[in-house]
């Protein structure tokens, strides 16, 4: 019982802290407005362990590679602790093991990436009909047309609606079912 609920705290405090740290990794890549309120709070949250990290990870063609080692570290502990808390004895554990969890690692980075953009479409398109100038927009703008402006391309308009983030979120549902799912379940095996 005490497992589950240290288990929970765990996941919830410190996935929300991978969630930040790759939000900054990917408003960074998505050359989104820093005088944002989004993407100062996303900076001042991670500040504290970012920053130092920097003296030794340094950027790569504009990319803080900081903020991405730093989510995956964070989601290697958070998988360390839930298999310790589900049994595995990680002192008698060989290094295979500890090299599957650090791929499984990177694979829920790439779960939580597409769930980011999931979200990202998602509010941009409740927001375009109900708020569409929220100082919000911007950000989500920035972070979702790499991704929906060659949709627009091969998608056509439908009585003035945008059908893009619909065949969007078709796409990110397809890759989380099968390549996402598949590379899980195998790192799932190899620990």
């Amino acid at each position: 019982m005490l497992n589950q609920a240290f288990q929970f705290l765990i996941e919830t405090l410190l996935g929300l802290f991978v969630l930040a740290t790759l939000l900054r990794f990917y408003l960074q890549w998505a050359r989104a407005p820093f005088r944002n309120p989004v993407s100062q709070f996303i900076a001042a949250l991670t500040d504290f362990a970012v920053k130092p990290l920097r003296r030794f990870i340094p950027g790569l063609f504009g990319l803080d590679l900081a903020s991405l080692v730093l989510a995956w570290l964070v989601e290697y502990v958070i998988l360390l602790v839930v298999f310790w808390l589900g049994g595995l004895f990680l002192l008698k554990a060989g290094p295979s093991v500890f090299l599957a969890i650090a791929f499984l690692a990177v694979i829920k980075l790439l779960k939580i990436s597409i769930y980011i953009l999931l979200g990202a479409v998602f509010i941009q398109a409740i927001l375009s009909w109900t708020n569409p100038h929220t100082p919000l927009a911007p950000v989500l703008s920035r972070l979702t047309d790499p991704f929906l402006l060659p949709l627009r391309k091969v998608v056509p308009l439908f009585a003035n609606v945008d059908l893009s983030p619909l065949l969007l979120f078709i796409i990110c549902e397809l890759l989380l079912m099968v390549p996402v799912a598949w590379l899980e379940s195998l790192a799932m095996q190899l620990a």
